[in-house]
Order: C-alpha cells, then sequence, then structure tokens
C-alpha cells in the first residue's frame, strides 16, 4: 500500500505501553481493536469464492486417486487380482499390499503397527487398495474392476458385547484396549452419610464429525521433495506423519493448508490417503489429487465414540454434593483410538466433591476409529452428570442453578496437588446467564400446570462445564515485520480452521501496532515458509498464539523505540510509541516512523514471539452455562427449541464477533448430539453402518436451530494465563448443551430422555412408556 496514512486506524484509546527488553507486558487495559466486533481479514475470499481450499487445488498433469476399501467389518484379504483395472484405459498407477511389500506401515498408537494395506481388515472402510486415473470417474471405474477375495469373518460391533466371553476377539491383545481407574476420598462412606443416594445409566450415540470440505489432499513431487495440499487442522503434523511412514526428512516434506472447510477434531492428523496420493504421485511422476467421499468419511475418518455411563451420586439436604461415582464403557473402534478419552474429567472436576471415584473401560470393535471430537469426552459426561445433578435438584427439593452454585469449586480437584484455577467464572456464568435468560420465572411458569395444558409442553433446562485445558501451551514462534513503508507482515503456522484464528492474530498486531488488521499481510500454515505450530483444536489456537503474535509486535516496537532514541539523540524511556508517529514525551516532539533514517537503510524490522509457559501450579481452563426453553409436542414426540443462551467464560473476549459465531456454531453441534444424531451399525446380520450418508444420517439443519439465540460473554481477561488474557472457547460451547436439552424435556414432560439422540421415535417409546406407568 503506497499511501501510508491508509495503514493506520484512527484510536480513541491510548496505545498500549511498551515494555523495556526482559520486562513483562503490561496486561492490557482499555482497547481499541481487542474485544471488539471486527469483521474477518478474509471474509472477501471466503464469500466469494476466490478462497482457494485443499480441495480446490488443480496442477497441470493432475491425475486422480481413489482407494478401494473393505466391504465388510471383519475379513481377511486372500487376493487382490488387478489384471482388468490394469487394462483400463487412463488408469496410472495400481498400489496393492504385494506391490508395496510390506514396506510401508501404518500406526494408530506405539504399539500397533500395521502395513498400510493391511491383509487383516478389521472395520468396513477398511482400505485395501489405490488407483491414480485420469479423471475421478476412470478411478472408480478402475477400483469396481479389482478383484478381491475375502474370507469373511465373524464380527462384533457392539462394545457391550465385545466384553463378553468367547465373543470375537479383534486385536491379538483382546477386546479390552484399556481400563482406567481415578479415586480420591470414600465413596463408601459418604454415600452412608448422604440424605440422598441416586444412581443411573446414560448413554451417548456415537457421532460423526461430516465437515463440509472433505477429507483428502493433493500431492506432488519435484525431485526427492514431497508438498502437499492437505485439508487440516495442522500442517505440521501431518508433514511429520508423512516424514514417519515414508521415512522422509522434514526438510523434504512440504504441507500447505491455507483453508480448511471444517475440522472439529477429525483433521488433527494425516491419513491413510495422504500416504495414497503420496505414493501414487511417486510412482506416476504427475500429481495426484485424492479426496475421500462422503460415504468414506462416515466409515474411515473418525467420529466421537458412543459411551454408556452410569453415576452413583450422593447429596445432603443442604445441597453439598457429597460423592460420585462414574462407571464408563466406550470404543474407539478398531483399534486403539482414545474411546474413554477424558470421558469421566468433568466428575472429577466440574463439582466441589470430596469423594469421587471412577472406572472407564476402552473396549475394540470392528467399526471404524475414532478421532478427537470437540472436545473429547466432555459432552458424553455431561449427558450423564448434568442431568444427574437435575435428578439431585429434584430430590432435595432445590433449583438446578442453586444446586451448582453450592458446589463451585476454586481449585482443581483431580490434579495433584489441587492447584489453584487462574480464574474461575462458573459461578458468574450460572448468575449471569440465569439473570439473562429469565431462568427463574421460566422455572416458575412452567411448574403451573394451566400453563402446559394441551399436548404441547413446554419446559426450560440448563447444564454447565468447564474444558479440562484451554489456556494453551508452548510451543509457537511468530514472526512479524514492519517494511519501510510502514506496512506489516504477521506469519506463523497456526491453522485457521474457520474460526477466525488469521483475524484475531491481526487484530492482536493492530492493537501494538496502531494499524488497521485489514491491512495487515498474513502469511500461515505452510511448513515450507511459516514458523511452527502445534495443530489447531482443543481450544489452544487462540491462548496458545496470540500471546507469542503480542510478543513479535512488542519487539517490533522495541527495536522502532531503539532506532528513534538514536536519531532524537534522547533515551527509550522518553518515548512514546502511538502507532504512525513516536513521541517525545518530555517535549512533545514526534517523528514519523517511516521517516526515520534507520527504519530506511534497514529495510524492514523484524521482530520473534515465543509462547512463554504457563505458570506454574495454577491451572487455565474455561467455563460455561447454557439455558433453554423447548416445546414437545406429546403426540408425535418432535422437540423444538424455542431458544438459547450461552454464558461462556473464556477469558478475555478477543473478537466478539468470531466469540458470538463460536457460540452459535457449538451450540448447533450440541443440538445435534442431543437430537439427532446417531451412527447405526447393524448389530445381528452384517455390522455395516446403515446410514453412511446425510440424508440417513440427521445433521441439524436450520429448522432444528432456534430462532433466538444468545452469546453472552463473560469477559474476564485471564491476567495469570498469558500475555492476552484469553482462554480457548470453541470445546466448551459444545459440551453442555445436549444435556441442558435433555432436562429441559425432562422438566415439559417428566421424562427422562437417557439416551442419546432425543428424536421421536426415542421419545414416543418413553412418552408411552410413562402413560402406562401412570395408569397402572
Amino acid at each position: 500500500m503506497k499511501d501510508d496514512d491508509n495503514l493506520y486506524a484512527v484510536r480513541d484509546v491510548a496505545m498500549p505501553e511498551t515494555p523495556l527488553p526482559g520486562q513483562k507486558p503490561a496486561d492490557w487495559g482499555k482497547t481499541a481493536v481487542i474485544g471488539h466486533g471486527t469483521p474477518r481479514v478474509d471474509a472477501y475470499e471466503r464469500v466469494s469464492g476466490t478462497a482457494v481450499y485443499p480441495s480446490d487445488v488443480v496442477l497441470p498433469n493432475m491425475l486422480y486417486g481413489a482407494i478401494l476399501r473393505c466391504p465388510y467389518p471383519h475379513a481377511r484379504v486372500k487376493n487382490v487380482d488387478i489384471a482388468d483395472a490394469e487394462k483400463i484405459d487412463g488408469v496410472y498407477a495400481i498400489l496393492t499390499a504385494a506391490l508395496l511389500g510390506g514396506k510401508v506401515k501404518w500406526t494408530y498408537d506405539k504399539e500397533i503397527v500395521t502395513n498400510l494395506f493391511d491383509d487383516q481388515c478389521h472395520f468396513e472402510g477398511e482400505a485395501v487398495a489405490a488407483v491414480a486415473a485420469e479423471t475421478p470417474y476412470v478411478a472408480r471405474d478402475a477400483l469396481r474392476a479389482i478383484k478381491v477375495e475375502y474370507e469373511v469373518l465373524p464380527f462384533v460391533v457392539d462394545e457391550h458385547q465385545a466384553l463378553e466371553p468367547n465373543t470375537v476377539k479383534i486385536l491379538p491383545g483382546g477386546n479390552r484396549l484399556k481400563q482406567e481407574t481415578y479415586e480420591r476420598g470414600d465413596v463408601g462412606q459418604a454415600f452412608s452419610a448422604s440424605d440422598v443416594v441416586l444412581e443411573q445409566e446414560y448413554r451417548t450415540a456415537c457421532e460423526i464429525h461430516a465437515p463440509m470440505e472433505l477429507h483428502g489432499c493433493v500431492a506432488n513431487w519435484e525431485g526427492n521433495n514431497l508438498t502437499i495440499w492437505e485439508s487440516t487442522q495442522g500442517v505440521y503434523a501431518v508433514q511429520s506423519k508423512i516424514a514417519e511412514i515414508l521415512d522422509l526428512p522434514l526438510s523434504r516434506v512440504r504441507v500447505i493448508g491455507h483453508y480448511m472447510g471444517g475440522g472439529f477434531g477429525g483433521k488433527l492428523q494425516a491419513g491413510k490417503y495422504t500416504i495414497c496420493a503420496a505414493l501414487l504421485a511417486r510412482r506416476t511422476g504427475r500429481p495426484v489429487k485424492l479426496f475421500l467421499t462422503r460415504e468414506e468419511t462416515m466409515l474411515a475418518a473418525g467420529n466421537r465414540p458412543p459411551a454408556t455411563m452410569s453415576i452413583k451420586a450422593g447429596i445432603q439436604k443442604d445441597g453439598t454434593l457429597m460423592a460420585l461415582q462414574f462407571k464408563g464403557v466406550g470404543t474407539g473402534g478398531a483399534y486403539p483410538a482414545g474411546g474413554t478419552s477424558l470421558l469421566d474429567w468433568l466428575v472429577r472436576d466440574l463439582y466441589a466433591c470430596d469423594n469421587v471415584k471412577s472406572e472407564m473401560t476402552d473396549v475394540a470393535i470392528n467399526a471404524g476409529p475414532a478421532r478427537p471430537f470437540r472436545a473429547p469426552g466432555h459432552p458424553q459426561c455431561a449427558w450423564a452428570l448434568e442431568q444427574m445433578m437435575d435428578s439431585l435438584a429434584e430430590a432435595i427439593g432445590m433449583d438446578p442453578v442453586a444446586l451448582r452454585l453450592k458446589n463451585i469449586p476454586v481449585v482443581s480437584q483431580a490434579r495433584e496437588g489441587t492447584p489453584p484455577y487462574t480464574t474461575t467464572g462458573l459461578a458468574e456464568c450460572l448468575i449471569s446467564g440465569a439473570k439473562a435468560f429469565g431462568w427463574y420465572e421460566a422455572r416458575q411458569h412452567t411448574a403451573v400446570t394451566e400453563n402446559n395444558v394441551g399436548h404441547l409442553k413446554r419446559g426450560v433446562g440448563m447444564a454447565s462445564c468447564l474444558w479440562f485445558v484451554g489456556g494453551g501451551w508452548p510451543p509457537a514462534t511468530v514472526i512479524v515485520k514492519l517494511f519501510a513503508d510502514g506496512s506489516v507482515n504477521l506469519n506463523m503456522g497456526a491453522s485457521d480452521i474457520g474460526t477466525g484464528t488469521k483475524t484475531i492474530m491481526a487484530m492482536v498486531v493492530a492493537e501494538e501496532l496502531g494499524v488497521k488488521a485489514e491491512s495487515i499481510q498474513i502469511e500461515h500454515a505452510d511448513t515450507g515458509s511459516t514458523q511452527y505450530a502445534t495443530p489447531s483444536g482443543g481450544s489452544k489456537t487462540v491462548p496458545t498464539e496470540a500471546p507469542a503474535v503480542r510478543s513479535a509486535a512488542i519487539a517490533v516496537k522495541q527495536q522502532l523505540l531503539k532506532m528513534a532514541a538514536a536519531e532524537t539523540g534522547t533515551s527509550v524511556e522518553n518515548l512514546l510509541f502511538n502507532g504512525e508517529f513516536i513521541e517525545n514525551s518530555g517535549n512533545g516532539k514526534k517523528i514519523k516512523i517511516t521517516d526515520m533514517n534507520g527504519l530506511k537503510k534497514q529495510g524492514v524490522v523484524i521482530g520473534i514471539g515465543y509462547r512463554e509457559p504457563n505458570p506454574e501450579g495454577k491451572v487455565i481452563n474455561p467455563f460455561a452455562a447454557q439455558f433453554c426453553e423447548v416445546e414437545v409436542n406429546t403426540r408425535t414426540g418432535e422437540v423444538r427449541i424455542l431458544r438459547f443462551l450461552g454464558a461462556h467464560e473464556s477469558g478475555r473476549v478477543m473478537n466478539r464477533l468470531t466469540f458470538d459465531n463460536q457460540v452459535f456454531g457449538g451450540i448447533t453441534m450440541g443440538i445435534g448430539l442431543g437430537m439427532t444424531e446417531e451412527r447405526i451399525l447393524d448389530t445381528n446380520r452384517t455390522g455395516k453402518m446403515v446410514n453412511r450418508n446425510l440424508h440417513d444420517y440427521k445433521l441439524p439443519t436450520a429448522l432444528d436451530v432456534p430462532v433466538e439465540m444468545v452469546s453472552l460473554p463473560v469477559d474476564m481477561a485471564d491476567t495469570n494465563a498469558n500475555n492476552t488474557g484469553a482462554k480457548g472457547l470453541g470445546e466448551p460451547v459444545t459440551i453442555p448443551t445436549a444435556a441442558a436439552i435433555a432436562n429441559a424435556i425432562y422438566n415439559a414432560t417428566g421424562v427422562r430422555v437417557r439416551q442419546s439422540p432425543a428424536n421421536p421415535l426415542t421419545l414416543n417409546r418413553l412418552l408411552s412408556e410413562k402413560g402406562r406407568e401412570e395408569r397402572s
């Protein structure tokens, strides 16, 4: 931009103070940019279609790849005949286990190492072969022409059946993959001392990620150097996996992922498709594009594991939580994939309770491996724990919000040494959320029988949560460059997964340097040209990258102040950085940054920022409480969500627009878990997934989302967490949603929906059972 006057924003707030080298930056006070609603810096590219996603990449002479997958949940591959496929015009390469000779391995964890194409297929959709052809259609024709001889084996696709004696043995070590236990206090003694003890079983169905952009990549070799354009949440994680599998130096693998059409945890890692594309490109000497079909992603690209959970809880009449005992059984599919990862964490840590015991069992079944899915384990646990909390409140005649406020923790009870939280906004989320929602008035209204006559019943419900991380962590390296004309470049390795990461990082630079956020040129998510970053997921991106960005921008300011001090013959301590100018605080004289001879001579000032370690002895967690109102048609079992409110404490609100976007999106995803989504496996006859398409797998649509959705930020800058005061948001926005809906349904109907989803079929059955019980 030639006119540098256009680079700088008009500010009605003073610039942040610039610390001297080695000093800790002061906490932001009133801000000019941070916290305000700023449109995305790449908004035009996204809405106009000019943004190039990996699935949009087209290279000269590019071929198209496709993967042949096992149609059975359990089978042995006896022979693969590719003769007919090789004869098809336009087929350039075919990969099979025999052709690879067992040289290319695939790892699920440190203990499970298989071949890329293994002769033992443990789930429907496991890769058997791959092809590269002139068009996607020819590639699919080639797959159909490959003749595979299978030995179909017995299967088990139910985790409870997988634990039975004499059942199908999936892995050499057996089906019980992992057993975890946790205990503090004495639950037996606490139950004996409790005024009320309740015990119930709950279950959440398996949920599929279903991102808009499918999983896949484009692979291209230039000599011994491999470039991959992948739809991924972390380019460096993909680079590492490719280098490991193909035995390549990291320096020869470049991964680019500038845009991504949804991931939700399912794209934190490379897939077999990545390796297949690279091998096919190597064999043909041409670029290969390999993206999965929607059906393939539902079988082989991850899921949120199903969970069966029982909770026993003891409480005093005054609301003091005495004991919690949790048992959970989950499955990550056919290989170790975190089937019970973090499944009990909310029971351990959300509410103050001295006596807690949990036991979790991860089981192997003949189904596709799980992948991390937005707050692993937490939404499932919230479904159980938050319904139990409401049941306890009803049993002692206490309001559900009041019960939760009675048991607010100030320390992390589940961690060694019970360290304190840097901030804990759970109480404020409950109080301010209940007030803004009109919780007590709504509860009184639904309690009056005359207000709920007829077949349309209204009810309100709520649930709360924390996310066990959310404070980010090292490493993160960021470079900010200020050029001689005043223009600014931001270089970082983090992926923007659709949540506005680039915008927030540009806002941090704008806050510190005084330039307009939209004027900053951004380089990101490219292992060949940007700095190292861990994958964007787990609500860690903003609290990990933003502090490094701020440190890099401060480093630029410090160098500019040093230049100005040399040119004006004064000390740095006497100078103030005011964006376009540097001012002498003693005499008021100003020097324009772009007029400084030092900058003109040097050409560019480079600031490098690193993410500092988290504070020792403290825990950084975000907190939330959500409230909703539903209307239940007791004749049809249909549930209509009338309104939803999410009160979220995630430290400092960095960008109000993207904050609200996250809240609305997370609630929508939680509605899917609670009301519509369920992977259905044919447990008896075939073991296959019977709803592997978007017609039968019911994602929530605009018709399922309430018209009235309110995002209520609890803006508590966490100055102990990092130099921006921000904590994570992406996970907690979806954790309590399904449980809040279930509690609202109970408030409306008196029916407790313990198994998700709460769809019309399930609710009709439960309402009928309730009717029969009342008549008997």
